[in-house]
């Protein structure tokens, strides 16, 4: 199996980030974007949602849906919510290349409505796929610059992780191979819920020490969240773990972070979410608790979360009912 060419669904800053990092790694780069937005990107070769930042010269920008037809894979780097709507009018043509279309989803998030993973998603809408996760401590305009990054490819076949590795790494893009696509998948989704919380921390001025309690005892959450869906451990340490969990929980560039940031500072929850960016952590909170409950994991931080997402809670409220908990053994 080769891949050299490659189609990217999605012209946001993720998707605009991957086009480049595929052309840098010498690929064949289609960018699909729809409508109004593909004329402006085709005409100034950057997309307002990652302005400064231009496109490679040698990628191609269209507006079909047969646009994938020729593709060896596909990256979908639409928000984990709309990646269903995004797939649905690409399904029959992504069988004109390959009798299983490759697929790698690029967002990190829980479908709200079903409680479906990235890959089931794209399973559930193009069911001969053979699906793969891209995720890791990477924010758009550090990959699209070329700023040094490294993140984790999983897919169910070793092979596949491997040729998808090569085929999209260069000297400043590291994809590290893997099969473990749950543990790559939960990684990703449940470090958005913890980086709001660390946000909060950080609006309310609660300090360093605070923020790297919360840090420590929500990878402990995701951990445990983790190995009950079968996560290996080595993948809930790595970078698509533990790593992406350092960066959103810490920077100011993360739109998990900054929404926990703005309501920590005493803006309603609603408003801060209907006004700033896209934070996927926002859309999956309440699934990923749902989730753990019915396994019955206790993950105490993201609960807080989700209850003042839905304004069930108060921040001083969701802070006093994790300060009072029993005194527990570390590790617990």
């Amino acid at each position: 199996m080769s891949v050299d060419r490659i189609a990217i669904l999605g012209a946001g800053a993720w998707g605009i980030a991957l086009a480049n990092a595929a052309a840098r790694a010498g690929r064949e780069v289609t960018l699909i974007a729809r409508g109004v937005a593909a004329t402006a990107i085709a005409r100034d070769r950057e997309s307002p949602r990652l302005p400064g930042v231009k496109l490679a010269v040698d990628i191609t920008i269209l507006d079909a849906a047969q646009a994938t037809a020729g593709a060896d894979a596909v990256l979908l780097a639409t928000p984990a919510q709309q990646l269903r709507a995004a797939l649905i009018p690409f399904a029959q043509s992504l069988h004109a290349g390959r009798a299983r279309p490759l697929l790698v989803a690029c967002a990190k998030g829980i479908e709200c409505a079903t409680g479906l993973f990235m890959t089931e998603v794209i399973r559930d809408v193009v069911p001969e796929a053979e699906t793969a996760i891209l995720s890791g401590p990477s924010f758009a305009a550090d990959v699209a610059r070329g700023l040094p990054t490294a993140v984790t490819l999983a897919a169910a076949d070793n092979h596949t992780a491997t040729t998808l590795a090569r085929a999209l790494g260069s000297a400043t893009f590291r994809p590290y191979h893997s099969t473990d696509v749950r543990g790559v998948e939960i990684g990703g989704a449940a470090k958005n819920v913890l980086a709001i919380a660390a946000g909060i921390v950080k609006g309310r001025g609660l300090g360093a020490s605070a923020a790297a309690a919360l840090t420590t005892r929500g990878f402990a959450e995701l951990t445990r969240f983790g190995r009950s869906c079968g996560a290996q451990p080595e993948t809930l340490t790595g970078l698509s773990g533990l790593g992406d969990l350092i960066l959103t929980c810490s920077s100011p560039q993360s739109r998990n972070f900054s929404l926990g940031v703005a309501i920590g500072e005493g803006r309603a929850p609603q408003q801060a979410v209907q006004t700033g960016k896209l934070a996927e952590g926002a859309f999956t909170a309440s699934v990923l608790v749902e989730m753990a409950s019915k396994k019955d994991i206790d993950m105490p931080i993201s609960e807080a979360v989700a209850a003042v997402l839905e304004e069930k809670l108060s921040v001083d409220e969701a802070m006093d009912k994790l300060l009072t908990r029993p005194f527990k053994a570390e590790g617990a």
